[in-house]
């Protein structure tokens, strides 16, 4: 698998911690992972986002794991935050969690399920 970076330098604004595209070429498999939560083993959602946000990136990994893959095959993303007030505890995590390194990204405000799910993250992944 081959992934490249789309991010023309005119007529478009700037991408700043993400990339406008990702062209994935040579691809054997892709995983299309549902929205995930940072949820315990248990269904328990911690209290704070900083803990939920830790646990959903857990899950991720294990998820990724199961099919063979790591973060580095995750090839787009997108997080759904109970509150916009979580957008940059968000970015801050995800580049962590793939060690700066920028994808397609959006983030979206919504009403989750359960007012204590504070993120939820879906991904595809690529390989």
């Amino acid at each position: 698998m081959k992934s490249s970076l789309i991010n023309p330098s005119t007529g478009i604004y700037p991408a700043t911690d993400y990339a406008h595209g990702n062209l994935v070429t040579g691809v054997e498999k892709l995983l299309f992972v549902s929205g995930t939560m940072g949820l315990s083993p248990d269904q328990i959602a911690p209290a704070s986002l900083s803990e939920q946000l830790v646990l959903v990136w857990e899950n991720l990994r294990r998820i990724l794991d199961e099919a063979g893959m790591g973060v580095d095959n995750i090839v787009r993303l997108t997080s759904y935050m109970r509150d916009g007030s979580y957008a940059e505890a968000n970015r801050d995590a995800r580049l962590y969690a793939l060690g700066g390194r920028r994808i397609p990204t959006t983030a979206i405000v919504v009403e989750t399920l359960e007012p204590n799910w504070l993120i939820e993250i879906e991904v595809i992944a690529a390989a």
